[in-house]
């Protein structure tokens, strides 16, 4: 194990680095950039960015993205899932996304409940929950 080296690459190796402090100052000014976008959009909220795709306003879908992206990347290389094996990165990917989808199936199942329980005729919740 000792002489296992870590891989001193981002972006599919090309950029590269000569040392562990270089890639972890590498991925944090990566992250900061993306951080920065994310902000600066926040904070103007272009105009071409309010229209609708796919049920959502494109500003929110940068925002899904850029939240991704910055996910991938803190997994992949502060917790070094780029060093292990295949096997234990699709567990934890997996994992992830069978977790996210039952969590979005709960979210559905409550949201129905919860519209069939208000009465839009009446203006009145027909029992409190």
């Amino acid at each position: 194990m000792a002489d296992h080296a870590h891989k001193l690459e981002i972006f599919r190796g090309l950029i590269k680095f000569k040392s562990n402090t270089q890639k972890i100052i590498g991925v944090l000014i990566l992250l900061s950039i993306v951080t920065l976008i994310e902000v600066v959009l926040g904070i103007y909220k272009p105009a071409i960015l309010n229209e609708y795709f796919l049920n959502l306003k494109l500003l929110n879908w940068i925002f899904i993205i850029l939240t991704i992206v910055k996910a991938y990347y803190i997994t992949w290389d502060f917790m070094h899932m780029r060093d292990e094996t295949s096997i234990l990165r699709r567990v934890v990917v997996w994992t992830a996304v069978f977790l996210i989808l039952y969590l979005t199936f709960i979210l559905i199942q409550e949201g129905g409940y919860i519209f069939d329980e208000f009465d839009d005729t009446s203006n009145y919740i027909k029992k409190d929950f």
